[in-house]
């Protein structure tokens, strides 16, 4: 009997394909579930994926590998999808897909196969991240092969089959959780008119219902990576605990928006990203206190590229490795320690230092100082302006203006 090798997360679309694959391929079904910081979801996948057909279950811990070299080439870059998608779920998808090559070559398998709909993003990162690491091996999508056309349906073939699934059809919002942020999908928020339901979010509270009182934290950097929470040394997977559990609990990091999926359509979702949205905040507040205004400039808008790989799934590729390069450049001096504002929802820089500082208060003050000479602006403006005037001058002899 030939093996595949299933993504598998536990949730309604995983759940079916398992019996699915079976019937329709006869295939030896074996699932993979990462560890991505799912917390809960993960203890009874072992008992579901053994009774829903699949004859063993892999539970892969990748959560420092996912912060180390997803999360945080991603945040050094400063890349954000459509100026508010920190892109929690697309740079999860080539880790699990790499991690599912290697369990295909492992056990021999043939296939591998994922629960990614026609319709999403999540079906182009999974298999161009196997095109990439081994063109050979087989790709099965079933949302793009079988006869189930919803949710709904998809409940239904389920029930039948007595697979328990976390979802209900009153309330079936598509759902995806790690480390970095929990993104819902579907049902009521489909209808873009539609406010979120205040018993939707679950890694913090709505910003009206957060404290009153502001919170603050300290965040320390070396070469553009936090090492570092209130002067406590922390590991990456503790260091972002710790600022999910403090960002959530000040209803930090919640985004509502409509963005442009990969495949032509617009789609509405809610990310909650408490931890993420500080790191973000800190890291540029440092790279505008240490990054000279060229570089910073070009940073940002590779930053504009950098985002559309990674949501594109375009992970294991040249271009992604050669900004990566230019990235780690202009981290050499992205050190020092930046204090933030939690506040219902807000989080803004409340102080920041560096020893590599380019801020030069002799200089920047509005008092009296010994070290800049005002009227050297003159000419500076002179030559500065110099193409305007001789245009202008063209333009008035050629008789364009008065």
């Amino acid at each position: 009997m030939e093996k595949i090798v299933l993504a598998y997360s536990g949730g309604l679309d995983t759940s079916i394909i398992i019996p699915w694959l079976k019937e329709n391929y006869g295939y030896e079904v074996i699932a993979m579930a990462a560890d991505l910081g799912q917390g809960e979801e993960l203890e009874p996948l072992n008992e579901k994926a053994i009774k829903s057909g699949a004859s063993k279950l892999y539970i892969e811990d990748l959560r420092e590998e996912f912060i180390t070299d997803f999360i945080y080439p991603t945040l050094k870059a400063g890349a954000v999808y459509e100026g508010r998608y920190l892109l929690g779920t697309s740079f999860a998808r080539p880790l699990i897909a790499k991690r599912l090559v290697e369990i295909a070559h492992r056990e021999g398998a043939v296939a591998v196969a994922h629960g990614a709909t026609g319709k999403g993003n999540d079906q182009v990162r999974f298999e161009l991240t196997v095109m990439a690491l081994d063109p050979e091996l087989k790709v099965i999508a079933p949302w793009r092969l079988w006869d189930i056309a919803s949710r709904e349906d998809a409940y239904d073939y389920a029930t039948a089959r007595g697979i328990p699934i976390p979802v209900s059809k009153a309330r079936a919002y598509s759902m995806d959780r790690n480390l970095w942020h929990l993104s819902h999908e579907g049902a009521d928020l489909e209808d873009p008119a539609n406010e979120p339901l205040p018993d939707m979010y679950l890694l913090g509270v709505a910003p009206e219902n957060a404290p009153d009182q502001a919170a603050y934290v300290e965040l320390s950097f070396e070469k553009g990576l936090p090492v570092a929470v209130d002067g406590q040394a922390l590991g990456p997977v503790q260091l972002l605990e710790r600022l999910n559990e403090l960002g959530g609990r000040n209803g930090v990091g919640i985004v509502d928006m409509v963005e442009n999926r990969l495949v032509g359509m617009k789609s509405r979702g809610v990310y909650e990203t408490p931890g993420g949205t500080i790191l973000y905040t800190a890291h540029e507040a440092l790279e505008q206190l240490t990054l000279d205004r060229m570089t910073l400039h070009y940073k940002q808008q590779l930053a504009l590229r950098y985002a559309d790989l990674v949501y594109e799934g375009i992970w294991y590729a040249p271009l992604r490795e050669a900004l990566d390069a230019f990235v780690d450049v202009t981290q050499q001096n992205v050190t020092g320690t930046v204090r933030l504002k939690l506040y219902k929802g807000s989080c803004t820089p409340a102080g920041m230092q560096s020893p590599y500082s380019l801020y030069n208060q002799e200089f920047a003050t509005f008092g009296r100082d010994g070290v800049y000479d005002q009227k050297d602006a003159e000419g500076f403006i002179h030559l500065f302006g110099l193409p305007l005037k001789v245009r202008a001058l063209m333009e008035k002899k050629a008789g364009l203006r008065p």
